[in-house]
């Protein structure tokens, strides 16, 4: 959701410079910087960012800078006299002295827009520039994602990595467990029903197998990919998807019973912290 434009256009005795900044946030939090003379199409402008960038924290400032003497503002001749009058008596009675053009500029409404309403043309001209920023926005936001993509997809294929990696071991655990009860139970030196044994050794091994959660997880990663593959705004989804990623590498964690398994656990769980950190990006 980062992302930056600006576009600067150039009036007849006007320049009017318009920035736009997006941040990451959950929902669509627009703070619009306009002059005055622009008050009345800010609804409109609102909807091109809303529809524009979905989601952000987005800070959109237009500015005008006057650049010719038919866009500097004009001096209200008859209030500018009233006020100096009144002051001149003001500086008498009192024995003061002062810049009292100064203070006479200074005053309320002595200066006023040579615009007191914005014109069609330059109207069609600003939100054509409007239009051209979010445009740059967008692009901006694409190269982000291009680079995001890049990055998840290098950690799915790591956590992919680790269930295959999963497999050699539990077949090194069963054949563990089993010797472990077994001497456990020379130990004990009494005489063991071997149907018996068998079938309480099958009921604890069913307990630990990971079959159930491996398939869950494979299927959750092939979901993911597929999201991002689809081009939608999926950011919501795919955190949904990383959630259950995380339960299903969480009980696998639980299960495993093996020293080898549980470090590959853990990398598989850091890898998915990371993966949540870059969708919080995503729109």
């Amino acid at each position: 959701m980062t992302g930056f434009g600006k576009k600067v256009l150039q009036l007849p005795g006007k320049k009017i410079t318009i920035e736009i900044k997006s941040l990451n946030s959950k929902s669509a939090d627009i703070n619009l910087r306009l002059p005055s003379l622009y008050r009345s199409k800010e609804g409109v402008i609102r909807q091109h960012l809303a529809k524009s960038l979905s989601r952000g924290k987005i800070d959109c400032s237009i500015f005008s800078e006057v650049t010719g003497i038919e866009s500097a503002p004009q001096i209200n001749e008859t209030l500018a006299q009233g006020y100096l009058l009144q002051l001149k008596k003001l500086a008498d009675s009192t024995n003061s002295t002062g810049d009292l053009i100064g203070a006479v500029m200074r005053m309320p409404d002595v200066l006023q827009s040579a615009e007191s309403e914005l014109s069609e043309q330059e109207w069609e001209l600003l939100e054509g520039g409007l239009i051209e920023c979010l445009d740059l926005i967008g692009n901006f936001r694409s190269d982000e994602g291009a680079r995001l993509k890049e990055d998840i997809d290098m950690r799915l294929k790591n956590i992919s990595d680790g269930l295959e990696a999963i497999i050699p071991m539990e077949e090194e655990r069963t054949v563990r467990i089993k010797d472990k009860l077994m001497r456990g139970l020379e130990q004990l030196k009494v005489e063991v029903d071997q149907d018996r044994f068998e079938q309480e050794l099958i009921y604890y091994l069913e307990k630990l197998d990971v079959t159930e959660e491996k398939v869950r997880l494979r299927a959750h990663l092939d979901y993911f990919e597929e999201l991002m593959l689809a081009g939608d705004e999926a950011g919501k989804k795919l955190g949904f998807v990383s959630q259950e990623i995380g339960r299903e590498i969480n009980t696998l964690g639980s299960k495993a019973n093996h020293a080898g398994m549980q470090k590959i656990v853990v990398g598989m769980k850091d890898e998915l912290e990371k993966i949540k950190e870059q969708v919080l990006n995503i729109l």
